[in-house]
């Protein structure tokens, strides 16, 4: 049930920085809203590809370098969602452009009485730190908590994390610690670019992984998915999700309302926005499925070039549906495993078959696995065959759907964004007593 969130301090410029797909945006535009809602000045500092569709929201925008646009590019997209080393190579593009990200920033947070920054986006902490201004990290990707109480998939080794999982914190524990130590000379840009604007040497292994603010940190998910754990940021508060769902509430093009209206609930189809860029034979392999299974189904195809040359009946394709309307109204939702696509599909209580390609996707869809409302097919085995095999097994053990059921209704009870926002209404309760 959505309360929406308490006014604290209204009438403060508080400026959020995120990078990244649209489901690494959409989080934070929930919450500017939300904030903006309460009164507050709210800037939304990203990629120049997103700055329509935020000054639409009635948000302010400063432009942070390196763009987005990534996201729609095949060829660069390929690099970047490699199963293994898809979250380093995304990372070096930030810290490539460090420099241009902390000058566009600083501007930006000019006369900011609050920073909220994405943790991937390095170059917050630096302008906080450097303009005395007070900040809040966040992140909405729950792998990138670790914790060796509830361990990650590390990236090109889920089989391996998973096998070793029940080793728990002895191991996991030592084994985290060499992790941020082998990757600490990615922050060789970020140490060098700290004593250039003056700023004192900082203690600890790894300012990437562990540069959270000693004020607050939030992690932007459900509980259901991964709770606070012992070895965490005791400032650190889990909001649940923060839900924005573009058109959301708007209905269905006509089309596919028809086709919705038409006959059975439907399977769904769906690689979100960045996969979407680079299908492979996803939609095809999804509608040869369907009609193996002589079910009804809706591709969601995100990108034009996905379009297949023919469907089978009772098969439909469109570019885009809100997703918050459409998954209620799924047999089953097939998906890529993004966090964005992931909490709206568990909000939905359907169950799913995740089908994880890159970054944090093999621990979400392992997350949601563990929970009982899915099952995971890797993407070089997602052939029609296989795939209609995996959906007969949710649709045949009533389990699943009963337990997506459960698990969706609780989901709906979480209200991210009041809770986010009356998180940050108390750092700046904090900030005006002192």
């Amino acid at each position: 049930m959505t309360t929406g969130p308490r006014a604290t301090y209204p009438g403060r410029r508080i400026v959020i920085t995120t990078w990244g797909s649209l489901g690494d945006l959409y989080p934070y535009l929930a919450i500017g809203l939300g904030l903006k809602t309460l009164g507050h000045d709210v800037i939304l500092c990203t990629g120049e590809c997103y700055r329509r569709k935020i000054e639409e929201l009635g948000l302010g925008f400063r432009a942070v370098r390196p763009d987005c646009a990534w996201v729609a590019d095949p060829k660069v997209l390929r690099r970047i969602a490699h199963p293994r080393w898809g979250l380093i190579r995304a990372a070096r593009m930030v810290l490539v452009a460090l420099r241009e990200s902390y000058e566009d920033t600083l501007v930006a947070a000019q006369g900011a009485d609050l920073l909220v920054g994405n943790l991937a986006t390095y170059a917050a902490r630096l302008v906080a730190e450097k303009r005395g201004i007070p900040w809040a990290s966040v992140m909405h990707i729950p792998m990138l908590f670790v914790s060796a109480y509830d361990p990650p998939l590390l990236p090109g080794f889920p089989g391996l994390s998973k096998a070793l999982r029940f080793l728990g914190p002895a191991f996991w524990g030592p084994l985290g610690h060499f992790l941020k130590w082998a990757t600490r000379w990615m922050a060789r840009p970020w140490h060098r670019l700290r004593r250039e604007i003056g700023l004192p040497p900082v203690s600890g292994v790894n300012p990437l992984t562990d540069g959270h603010s000693p004020r607050l940190h939030l992690a932007l998910f459900s509980k259901r998915l991964l709770d606070k754990q012992p070895d965490w940021p005791a400032q650190t508060v889990v909001t649940g999700f923060p839900w924005y769902d573009q058109d959301g509430g708007a209905g269905f093009p006509p089309a596919l309302a028809r086709f919705l209206d038409g006959g059975p609930s439907p399977i769904v189809f769906t690689l979100g926005t960045a996969v979407a860029a680079d299908a492979g034979s996803f939609y095809e392999s999804s509608a040869r499925a369907a009609r193996l299974l002589g079910r009804r189904a809706v591709l969601i195809l995100k990108d034009p070039r996905n379009r297949l040359p023919a469907l089978p009946d009772g098969v439909a394709a469109f570019d885009y549906a809100p997703f918050s309307e459409l998954f209620p109204r799924a047999a089953a939702i097939v998906h890529h495993g993004g966090i964005g696509t992931t909490g709206l599909a568990m909000r939905s209580g359907r169950p799913m078959l995740v089908m994880p390609c890159a970054w944090d996707q093999p621990d979400n869809a392992e997350r949601v696995a563990r929970l009982g409302i899915s099952r995971t097919i890797l993407r070089h085995r997602y052939t029609p065959a296989r795939v209609a095999a995996e959906l007969r097994h949710l649709f045949d053990d009533p389990a699943y759907g009963r337990r997506a059921a459960e698990i969706g209704g609780q989901i709906r009870q979480e209200d991210g964004v009041r809770v986010a926002c009356d998180a940050l209404g108390g750092v700046l309760q904090a900030v005006g007593s002192v």
